[in-house]
């Protein structure tokens, strides 16, 4: 061979080496959900299983089509805000060349397929908080509604390097803490809102019950699961710029220069210091696992910035928050049943804030967008907050008003499997 024709077999090697990054990346994000699945089949009751598992993976089946349809549109045309680009749409239509097996393009597929990987996972979240009483096709329509419609919307502002939030404000959020997190945890909390909680969760004198899952080992084994698929979600953030001449450009969704160890550092130790940091506070098993998912969300936002050990002691801080939290809301009666509002929403709450905290005028990536600061950051989570807590508290209430919103207590007593016309257990006696 000719050395131009090793440059040219070099240069396709890399690009496909590339393409195959972000397709695993995908496969490895469908981990979140069977993390998710079993996490709330072990949190429910025996006689709710099916129906947990079963909504969950609804959601995943209903919000790959509508994300085809139109979120991907959403994402790409909506940086600007509520006025779309059409222009800057145009390869996310389903018409268009590029959304089908166009043989000339391997990766735009595979781009959308993780960001509705990313869609997914916020239905998921929403879905732990409602288990156990929510009806079926009510849960679909909100799941579509989060992932296909609000979180677009969010990624769009907050997760794009044109999105207005980041060229006005110097959002900065690499990892999701607001854009995926706070979304879906204030969306859920909107719904719960309206749903009630479960019968038998509060006394007549406002005092709470605990209403323990049926399989504590499911749930921690699920919560791990999810811990290993966001290897999958955080490779997905970042992009590869460059060839053989300039090698080594990795950015993250933004286009700031970041690497795979940054990365890697950042969350292998907020996970450890979530896990420590809940099982410190509360010596719940449950709480220590969850506490994986309050660290790393709660570094998410700047996992390319922090010192590894400053993202332990942030991870740490998130696992000691997120049961806080939780026993506040419970003390409002707000009955969230996996926590999901804490791990989610207000661990993606301080997630944004500690990088306006601790990382203040640190430059921008790109000539013209405002440094990060701690008004931006605060104002991003503003934004994040109304985004997803409006569109949940709005279409659960019609729901509500049209009363198919909540199953029956009658269906909540005998159980919602009585939906899915199958037992989890068959051999067991329900309870």
């Amino acid at each position: 061979m000719t050395p131009e024709e090793i440059q040219s077999a070099l240069e396709w090697t890399t690009r496909i080496n590339l393409e195959i990054y972000y397709f695993w990346t995908v496969a490895i994000m469908i981990l979140i959900h069977v993390g998710f699945m079993m996490y709330e089949m072990g949190a429910s009751r025996v006689k709710h299983t099916l129906a947990s598992g079963t909504k969950n993976i609804l959601a995943f089946a209903f919000i790959i089509p509508t994300f085809y349809m139109f979120g991907w549109w959403i994402y790409l045309a909506m940086p600007n805000g509520f006025v779309p680009d059409f222009a800057a749409g145009a390869a996310g239509v389903p018409w268009s060349d590029a959304m089908g097996p166009n043989l000339a393009d391997n990766a735009t597929g595979v781009f959308w397929g993780a960001f509705t990987l990313f869609a997914c996972t916020t239905a998921s979240i929403m879905s732990g908080a409602v288990i156990e009483r929510i009806r079926m096709a009510a849960f679909i329509i909100l799941a579509v509604v989060l992932g296909s419609v609000a979180w677009n919307l969010s990624a769009s502002w907050g997760w794009h390097p044109s999105g207005w939030m980041v060229t006005r404000w110097g959002y900065h959020d690499v990892g999701a803490s607001g854009v995926v997190h706070m979304i879906s945890g204030f969306f859920a909390l909107g719904v719960l809102i309206n749903l009630g909680p479960r019968v038998g969760k509060y006394n007549a004198d406002g005092s709470a019950n605990r209403i323990q899952g049926h399989s504590l080992p499911m749930t921690k084994a699920g919560l791990m699961l999810i811990v290993t698929g966001f290897f999958g979600f955080f490779a997905a953030c970042l992009i590869y710029f460059g060839d053989l001449a300039t090698p080594g450009q990795w950015t993250n969704i933004y286009g700031g220069q970041t690497t795979l160890s940054a990365f890697c550092f950042n969350i292998l130790m907020s996970v450890a210091g979530g896990m420590i940091g809940g099982y410190a506070k509360t010596r719940d098993p449950f709480w220590m696992m969850s506490g994986a998912l309050c660290g790393v969300i709660s570094a998410a936002a700047g996992l390319d910035l922090w010192d590894p050990s400053f993202a332990f002691c942030i991870g740490f801080a998130g696992g000691v928050i997120g049961p806080i939290a939780a026993g506040i809301l419970d003390r409002f009666k707000i009955d969230d049943a996996v926590g999901a509002v804490s791990v989610h929403g207000v661990c993606g709450i301080w997630g944004l804030l500690a990088v306006g905290i601790f990382m203040g005028g640190y430059p921008s990536h790109a000539e013209g967008v405002p440094p990060i600061s701690f008004g931006g950051q605060f104002m991003g989570m503003l934004v994040m907050f109304l985004i997803g807590f409006v569109p949940g508290y709005v279409l659960s209430y019609i729901f509500k008003v049209c009363g198919i919103l909540r199953a029956s207590e009658g269906v909540q007593h005998i159980g919602l499997d009585v939906e899915i016309q199958n037992d989890a257990y068959p051999e067991q006696i329900k309870s």
